[in-house]
This record gives C-alpha cells, structure tokens and sequence, in this order.
C-alpha cells in the first residue's frame, strides 16, 4: 500500500478492506466517538465495511482525498485516522482525526495533523480548511489553535454546541 504521508512515529494511508477490524475497533469504541457527529453508527463489522467502501473509498474517488489510515509505526497498526473530508452542506473541506485511546496523550494527533496540513497544501492543493470542535473537546481544539487554526465560528448542532476553525493554506 502506497504511503501518502510519513513522519517520525506515523504513516498515513488510503484506507482498505483490510483495514476492517481496526475500522471497527476505533469508530465502535464510544470514548473514541464521544464527540463525533457519528457516535453510534458503526454498531457491527459490517458497518465498518460500509464506512470504507461508501464513504471512504468513494471520497478517494470523487474529491481526490479522504479520511486516511493512520498506521503506527511502532506496532504496524492502524490506529484512527487523520485526514480531510468534503463537507458538501457547508462547501468546505472539513479536517478530522481519531485515534484508539491507548495512543492519546503522545502528541500523536499533533504529528500527523502537522504532516497532514503541508500536504493539503502542496499535493492536493487545498486552500482552506475548517474544524468543527465540540466546545467540551479542549484539548482538540488547542491542537487545531497549535496548528494555526482561528476560530469564526460557534453554533449548535445535535445537541452539541461546535466551534468552527478554519485555515488558510
């Protein structure tokens, strides 16, 4: 599999139907999607499956990116993801990361966002990026801040109340 972005502890990748226990093991883990607008949603195997081939796989596809693997080194496990999606109802590219918990704490999610940005840029040729950050989520919306995000917005949605941050590539 073609590694897209490699840095010190992490490479990023298209995501496969290889991938399906791990898809399964981070998007059903409920600390892990806690703050997502899709808590709950992959209840079964087969709606990893579903989440790779409709949703990731297809973005590939039609944008050109997508939400990547994101394979740890040190064990050769796929661990989350960090990457873009096209948020077609606000016209915008959206960035997202997650990852197993066992991982949080190690500036993992600040490594692979800080890979990721010069890519969007340089590779994809992006030229703005937003966040939405459930405003509860600190310490997610200090990295998005670290990385030189600003904040424009804040608005309720699904009972959340979300800050919006964007970049300028």
């Amino acid at each position: 599999m073609t590694v897209l972005i490699d840095t010190e502890r992490l490479r990023m990748r298209h995501f496969t139907l290889a991938d399906l226990e791990a898809v399964y093991a981070f998007s059903s883990h409920e600390e892990v999607t806690r703050y997502t607008g899709d808590a709950g949603m992959v209840r079964s195997r087969d709606d990893a499956r579903r989440i790779i081939e409709e949703v990731w796989l297809a973005e590939y596809q039609r944008y050109g990116y997508g939400r990547y693997a994101l394979v740890h080194k040190g064990d050769n496990r796929v661990i989350g993801f960090c990457g873009m999606k096209y948020e077609t109802h606000i016209g915008a590219t959206d960035i997202g990361y997650r990852m197993l918990p066992q991982y949080w704490g190690q500036g993992l999610a600040k490594e692979a966002v800080a890979a990721l940005l010069p890519y969007a840029r340089d590779v994809l040729g992006l030229k703005r990026i937003v966040g939405d950050v459930v405003d509860v989520n600190l310490a997610s919306a200090r990295l998005l801040q670290r990385a030189g995000f600003k904040q424009i917005d804040q608005f309720e949605d699904q009972g959340f109340t979300l800050l919006r941050f964007e970049l300028n590539l």
